[in-house]
């Protein structure tokens, strides 16, 4: 964090930074707090009375508005395994707290916060995603849309917020698709994190184990439903699925330790099953946001993606078939180079080398995306895949620098708020703070604008041509999208 401390009046350095820039700026991931009340309102409305007291009954709900977490022991949480997740989680600041709350209150701080356009996504009401009662699940999420398409509808100019869809099902995200994106108008969405899947064995032998071993949802692979429908429907409303989630730790004392490394673990295992899963190779058109967990793990997966292939893709594979070893070579080096223990047990080591496994079921790990050579990875990962960075995280530059990535590619990164939360001790100074990178070399002013504003506007508007019009910067934004269309390859020009 800068040293330098910005004045308590609206002339913040973030504001200076955004006026030298030349161009807009867009927060990718804006938070929105505090609406809890709000959603049980808007849920009696949509389910009835009943339907509220299900959801005041939910753990998750408890959690949250009761602090059931703080109220509980280290020695009870050891003895029931509770993880020890998010507490004091919110920024301790009244008027950054209220300005996540209150979208007049962000709209009219935008100037000193040096930013142009926010993308929002729910902090406390997101929590719904999580409930495991599919009907109040459903309904809880078509509150919060409403909630949302009410509230921040009269502040269109200056942001948008998330619909809430969730991912149990692929039909019901479907719905909820449809209802949020082609009735309500909402421009954007926020996929339901990783529903947890119970395993069969379980379920039939130990039916009361079973809520509490289970498997997470990744969508691209191991499914028990096949998702591509909903890939479909995203295709047809012009809308990219973007991913919030984050992969659970098990501390049952620290928070930060289950914080740590969460939405990258999360995003990391979701972006790779989508890719593996052949889904960028079927929806070419479709970009995919995952947000929170930086840039650094996308960088590691790229390339590690392609190490794999190298040594492990369908040209590859064979050459690591055990069946390949010649017995009788190995015995006689054992003789002739072996250790003493080893030599006296070659007889043992002989009737272990001539075992033949079985060949696996599937060889090759790849044949879903069709990867034939390794520059298929850079054109199934590079432009459909984009990542929210907070700002206090220098790693993130790792995106931007081709010496790092394969290819010489830059990934697309954007620049996140994480506004309203605990790691942003003032909201003022989050462009300050992402503009180090600048200052330290670590970007380029290209790549900062590539960071702070192109990159998000190719993931919204990449899919919906209109997703800024009407917005304090349409013309900008429509500028980038024309630029992109005209430097496209000629098969994504075809609509």
């Amino acid at each position: 964090m800068s040293t330098c401390q910005a004045p308590r009046s609206g002339f913040s350095r973030s504001r200076k930074i955004r006026e030298a820039l030349g161009h807009p700026v867009i927060d990718a991931d804006g938070h929105t707090i505090d609406l809890l009340p709000v959603l049980v309102d808007i849920l009696r409305d949509v389910g009835g009375p009943k339907m509220v007291e299900r959801f005041r009954a939910q753990p998750i709900y408890r959690m949250v508005v009761h602090h059931d977490m703080l109220a509980s022991t280290l020695a009870e949480r050891r003895y029931d395994g509770r993880v020890y997740d998010a507490w004091w989680a919110g920024t301790g600041r009244t008027l950054d707290r209220a300005t996540a709350m209150l979208p007049g209150l962000l709209k009219a701080r935008m100037d000193e916060i040096g930013i142009d356009f926010s993308i929002l996504f729910p902090s406390e009401t997101g929590v719904i995603h999580a409930v495991q009662d599919d009907e109040l699940r459903q309904a809880g999420c078509r509150a919060h849309n409403l909630m949302s398409a009410e509230l921040f509808g009269p502040h269109s100019q200056h942001m948008t917020p998330t619909a809430l869809i969730p991912m149990r099902t692929p039909a019901e995200a479907i719905a909820e698709l449809e209802f949020a994106v082609g009735e309500l108008g909402l421009k954007a969405v926020n996929l339901g994190g990783s529903p947890p899947r119970r395993i069969r064995k379980l379920m039939d032998e130990l039916p009361e184990a079973a809520p509490y071993a289970t498997r997470p949802e990744v969508f691209g692979i191991d499914s028990e439903y096949d998702y591509d429908p909903v890939w479909a429907k995203c295709e047809e409303l012009g809308v990219a699925p973007c991913f919030h989630g984050r992969q659970r730790r098990h501390s049952t004392s620290s928070y930060v330790f289950n914080h740590v490394g969460a939405f990258a673990q999360s995003n990391d295992a979701i972006c790779k099953a989508l890719l593996l899963g052949g889904v960028t190779r079927r929806f070419p058109k479709v970009n995919f946001g995952f947000l929170e967990g930086g840039a650094a793990w996308a960088s590691s997966l790229f390339s590690d993606l392609i190490s794999h292939w190298e040594k492990r893709g369908a040209g590859a594979i064979e050459k690591l078939d055990p069946a390949g070893i010649d017995v009788d070579e190995m015995l006689a080096l054992i003789k002739s180079h072996g250790e003493p223990r080893q030599r006296e047990r070659i007889a043992e080591v002989e009737t272990y080398l001539r075992i033949t496994p079985p060949r696996p079921e599937y060889l090759d790990e790849f044949a879903a995306c069709e990867i034939r050579r390794k520059e298929d990875f850079h054109d199934l990962f590079v432009p459909r895949f984009f990542f929210g960075c907070e700002a206090d995280a220098p790693l993130d530059s790792c995106a931007f620098n081709p010496k790092v990535n394969p290819f010489g590619a830059k990934l697309s990164a954007m620049l996140g708020s994480d506004i309203g939360h605990w790691d942003v001790p003032d909201i003022r100074e989050v462009l300050e703070e992402a503009y180090e990178m600048v200052e330290h070399e670590l970007m380029s002013l290209d790549d900062f604008r590539a960071f702070t504003f192109e990159n998000a506007v190719r993931l919204h508007g990449g899919m919906n041509p209109a997703f800024f019009d009407g917005t304090s910067i349409e013309p900008q934004a429509r500028a980038v999208l024309a630029n992109a269309a005209q430097s496209a390859p000629q098969s994504e020009k075809v609509s």
